[in-house]
């Protein structure tokens, strides 16, 4: 593992560990944590039993709620599929596109055994510590389009202490 990092939300924190063979994706989160791209943004798209997505730079906006899950930079990450879509795992999101190219902030993590996205999307992460934290982001009340009614923020993201 190359980087641990403690994702600082409003309902607890969890800590990540990026993996080393996913080196793009994981420079790239690098890059954004340290440019503190996350501070501030929503979970946007929660579904209990599957995953809890965020890292859309709109969804710190109530008035473009109707685009959460749109936004982020201008690029994106090209494919580096390799790990399955276990519980407790970290991925990129992407938009529909034959490269399976990932989206350049967005990320959802799995909180459940999510087999069927295996191969489909790059998984460049685990949760060390803090899964309870996922349970808890994932059970909250949404609106139909499963954004959260009550928002949920990353305050930060900090690297984690060296053990």
């Amino acid at each position: 593992m190359a980087a641990s990092y403690i994702i600082k939300t409003s309902l607890g924190d969890i800590q990540i560990s990026l993996y080393d063979d996913t080196p793009q994706h994981r420079d790239n989160f690098m890059k954004l944590v340290g440019e503190q791209y996350y501070d501030g943004i929503r979970f946007h798209r929660v579904i209990e039993g599957f995953m809890i997505q965020t890292g859309d730079p709109l969804s710190r906006h109530d008035d473009k709620r109707m685009l959460h899950g749109t936004g982020g930079p201008s690029y994106k990450v090209p494919a580096e599929i390799s790990h399955p879509n276990k519980k407790g795992t970290l991925a990129a999101a992407r938009d529909n596109n034959p490269q399976k190219a990932s989206s350049g902030s967005q990320f959802y993590i799995n909180q459940a055994d999510n087999d069927f996205l295996d191969g489909q999307y790059t998984v460049f992460g685990v949760v060390e510590s803090g899964i309870e934290v996922v349970d808890s982001i994932a059970a909250v009340n949404t609106d139909p389009n499963d954004n959260p009614l009550k928002p949920v923020t990353i305050e930060t993201i900090v690297e984690a202490p060296k053990a």
